[in-house]
């Protein structure tokens, strides 16, 4: 299992733990299919009503999706496969609050999982960025998501600047990214005691308040959620292109 997750039914809470420390805790299809099983799980199981999620070791909270994943495509251009588009607590439907704990990087596809916490506790270590131009990729996922938190200068110059600059833990906390920082080693505890609180009231009036939280943009978020495909389709450049890009960067997914 590249999953691990602890539940206490006194305070109900559960952990979720990318557990691939090797992998910066990057994405494959196993993950992928297990974090969807999680959240779907999670919508029946009443002993747990707040979720934490993070990334195992100090390094990585996610890099994205595991380049080493092949991902088939369809021959159509209107349609793409995304092996990120359901690893989401709101793309399986679950409305229990979830927190996010991030240490060391966060980048790419990461922000599938940030995109849909609630919110998002950091080390004051962590860092932010998004590789995808970099390598001849459309970033549109993830600058949606990004979008709905950080003001959109903010969120383009992300985008458009790849792996050339990392978002600092204390720019993201100022930008709406992050809303508390925390000492090294920190973020998860700090999430916890803030789940713990949530999960101590009651729980139809804390998932009818995510709701409308999410309700308030919701309309938004999906009509450009369905542009993404087509945009990632016309622009990205071919997997020949991008694996030559990829062989030859530098240290970005070393932690600095």
């Amino acid at each position: 299992m590249s999953i691990r997750v602890e539940a206490v039914k006194e305070t109900g809470v559960a952990l979720v733990t990318l557990d691939r420390p090797e992998k910066h805790n990057a994405i494959d299809l196993q993950m992928a299919d297990e974090l969807g099983a999680v959240w779907r799980g999670f919508r029946f199981d009443d002993t747990v009503r707040a979720v934490v999620v993070t990334g195992a070791g100090t390094k990585a909270f996610c890099t994205g999706i595991d380049r080493s994943v092949d991902v088939p495509q369809p021959s159509s251009p209107y349609s793409i496969d995304d092996p990120l588009i359901a690893i989401g607590p709101k793309a399986n439907d679950l409305w229990k609050p979830v927190i996010a704990a991030v240490e060391g990087m966060a980048c790419g596809g990461a922000f599938y999982l940030l995109g849909e916490s609630e919110f998002v506790v950091a080390s004051r270590e962590a860092t932010f960025f998004d590789p995808h131009t970099t390598y001849g990729m459309v970033s549109a996922y993830e600058t949606i998501y990004l979008a709905q938190r950080m003001p959109f200068g903010e969120v383009a110059r992300m985008a458009l600047m790849g792996t050339a600059e990392r978002i600092s833990a204390r720019r993201a906390y100022e930008t709406g990214l992050v809303s508390e920082l925390t000492d090294p080693g920190e973020a998860a505890r700090a999430a916890v005691r803030a789940a713990e609180v949530v999960a101590s009231y009651p729980t139809e009036a804390v998932q009818g308040t995510v709701r409308a939280v999410w309700a308030s943009r919701e309309a938004a978020r999906t009509q450009a959620l369905g542009l993404a495909p087509h945009l990632i389709a016309l622009g990205n450049v071919s997997p020949e292109r991008q694996a030559a890009r990829f062989a030859g960067r530098g240290s970005e997914y070393r932690l600095r």
